[in-house]
């Protein structure tokens, strides 16, 4: 079956697309900085023999921590992961599985971006029911607009942007493909 000129047309237009994204990391970029990250955890809590809790906000942020528990297993023998389901759009509503006590534990808060803050703010929340050793907070993109008083411990890559310019992480099946600026322009 011989296929149209406009087939190839679209074919190409779409091809065309997706090479305009600017992208901030490729996968292979992404993955070296997740590696790097973990370099920097297992340096940090090496010495430390309390249970490593990583929780993953839902989506993204669950896909990074994921890859981030495959490479700290070879440093922790008590290591954990949760997922915390949050709206970010009214995130007020937040749920953490409750079936694990996490007093006395290291907790590594993981998502994709930090953008304002707010998202890793209202993930404390439900941690406050508890007496943790530390909590950190883990990006794999930070950006430099803060609204709330969050500084992630850990980076990825850390970007000044404008108000308008919209960071994606893409995932994929559960790999990280990369992450693209995108412009909200009016």
């Amino acid at each position: 079956m011989q296929k149209s000129r406009s087939h190839f047309y679209v074919v190409n237009l779409i091809k065309e697309c997706v090479h305009m994204k600017n992208y901030l990391l490729t996968s292979i970029a992404a993955n070296y900085k997740m590696q790097r990250m973990a370099l920097e955890i297992a340096e940090n809590l090496i010495n430390d023999t309390r249970p490593l809790i990583l929780i993953g906000i839902k989506n993204s942020g669950m896909v990074i921590a994921e890859k981030m528990q495959v490479l700290l297993k070879p440093y922790f023998n008590n290591l954990l992961l949760l997922q915390l389901h949050i709206n970010k759009q009214n995130p007020t509503e937040i749920s953490l599985p409750n079936t694990t006590n996490l007093n006395d534990t290291n907790i590594i808060i993981i998502d994709d971006v930090a953008n304002s803050g707010r998202t890793m703010l209202y993930a404390l929340k439900p941690l406050l029911d508890y007496k943790p050793n530390s909590i950190q907070t883990l990006v794999l993109v930070e950006r430099m607009h803060k609204l709330f008083p969050i500084k992630p411990d850990y980076v990825g890559i850390s970007i000044a942007t404008t108000q308008q310019d919209h960071i994606q992480v893409e995932v994929e099946n559960g790999e990280v493909l990369g992450a693209y600026l995108t412009n909200n322009k009016a």
